[in-house]
């Protein structure tokens, strides 16, 4: 492993930004561990032949975990560098004389190949499901969480369709939104769907801002600062005085929900976050020099969209299986003591397999069909060609 690590380190490109790449890995990786703490499928008692689920979560029972919300919910990070990386790869594409709808296309393949993947098989399963006479409401539960992710491959996907113009966007622009929208909402009693609007308006802000980065606009620490301290005083203002949920993700039964549609808390927190990113870069770019850690980065990345698409199957999977064996702590139990939380963090290691399960089966969908060489080669390989290699994907969301 050592040794692999090492070729991977020595094939990429010298001027490749590695911290750009870690941001994502974390971001991807702090959207799944956050859904695996935080989303829980209760089996209900009752003498219904089949088992009968519905989610739940810990934050219901146990506010006070609020705080770990704030840990694992990384989405405005993702959109930041995905502006970041779309803004320099269409620069690139005019500079080399490659047509807005090529380039586009190129962008967009990734994306949704594997999330054909995903739709075909829970149709498929959902189906099969309904006629071996599975619960309906337990079938729209399953299919409601599997499919949870494509919501924001939908958002991004229009926001990279629309980067040639968004370059020069003012991040204060989509901010403006989101703020008139939540006085409607919540100040003059418009009805709940106007909240719609800020599906795109609230992460078009981190997005516009990974313009801002490419621009140069954000490369002091001053403005780093400035997005961290102003984002956290915002959102600790409209917490403790406007009665926005301290919870940053969807609690189930809750009144309102910070993350669905996102309301301008989400949004100054993920300014917040946002801020701290361009803050780590530094300190993450010389990590990132250990061949080691830029190994493991580089795998994530090179599957991210399998991983963040499937993350959910993966734990419905678990939860399935585990049914045989009867109700388990932290699996089909309501999440309502730490005795839960204990349990479910046993639980990860094997949610993690799962997904490896998932990631082996699927990946092809993101990559194409796999060849003879091993997964740690690929990166050799993407990561080969100098300069060359840079142009044609350069951070490869």
């Amino acid at each position: 492993m050592r040794a692999v690590a090492q070729r991977i380190d020595a094939a990429t490109p010298s001027g490749r930004d590695r911290s750009v790449d870690a941001l994502r890995a974390f971001a991807i990786l702090g959207v799944v561990l956050g859904h695996w703490l935080v989303t829980a499928l209760v089996a209900d008692t009752g003498t219904h032949p089949h088992p009968r689920l519905h989610t739940a979560s810990p934050l219901h029972s146990m506010p006070w975990l609020a705080p770990v919300s704030w840990v694992f919910q990384t989405l405005a990070v993702f959109f930041l560098v995905g502006g970041h990386v779309a803004t320099r790869s269409h620069a690139s594409a005019q500079a080399r004389g490659i047509s807005y709808p090529r380039w586009l296309r190129a962008r967009l393949s990734r994306l949704f190949k594997p999330a054909a993947a995903v739709l075909a098989l829970w149709a498929t399963v959902a189906a099969a499901l309904l006629l071996n006479g599975a619960d309906p409401g337990t079938v729209r539960t399953l299919v409601k969480l599997a499919l949870s992710p494509l919501w924001f491959l939908l958002v991004f996907a229009a926001l990279t369709a629309a980067t040639p113009l968004l370059t020069r966007l003012s991040p204060l622009w989509p901010l403006a939104v989101v703020l008139h929208v939540d006085l409607l909402r919540f100040g003059l009693g418009a009805p709940d769907w106007l909240g719609w609007l800020n599906l795109p308006a609230g992460w078009l802000v981190p997005y516009t801002l990974g313009a801002a980065w490419t621009r140069g606009e954000l490369d002091s620490r001053r403005a780093g600062r400035l997005l961290l301290a102003g984002g956290a005083a915002a959102t600790a203002a409209l917490v403790a005085w406007a009665g926005y949920p301290a919870s940053m993700v969807g609690v189930p039964g809750a009144a309102v929900s910070n993350l669905d549609p996102p309301t301008l808390a989400a949004v100054t927190f993920g300014v917040a976050q946002c801020g701290l990113a361009l803050l780590l870069r530094e300190r993450l770019a010389r990590v990132m020099r250990r061949p080691p850690a830029w190994a493991a980065v580089a795998l994530v990345n090179l599957s991210a969209m399998t991983v963040f698409l499937w993350h959910q199957t993966a734990l419905m999977a678990t939860t399935a299986m585990g049914t045989l064996a009867g109700r388990l702590p932290g699996l089909h139990t309501a999440p309502d003591g730490l005795g839960w939380v204990a349990a479910r963090l046993a639980w990860l290691p094997v949610f993690t397999l799962a997904l490896a399960v998932c990631w082996a089966a699927f990946r092809g969908c993101e990559h194409g069909p796999r060849r003879a060489r091993s997964g740690p080669a690929r990166v050799v390989r993407l990561h080969r060609g100098g300069s060359r290699a840079k142009q044609r994907r350069p951070h490869g969301v």
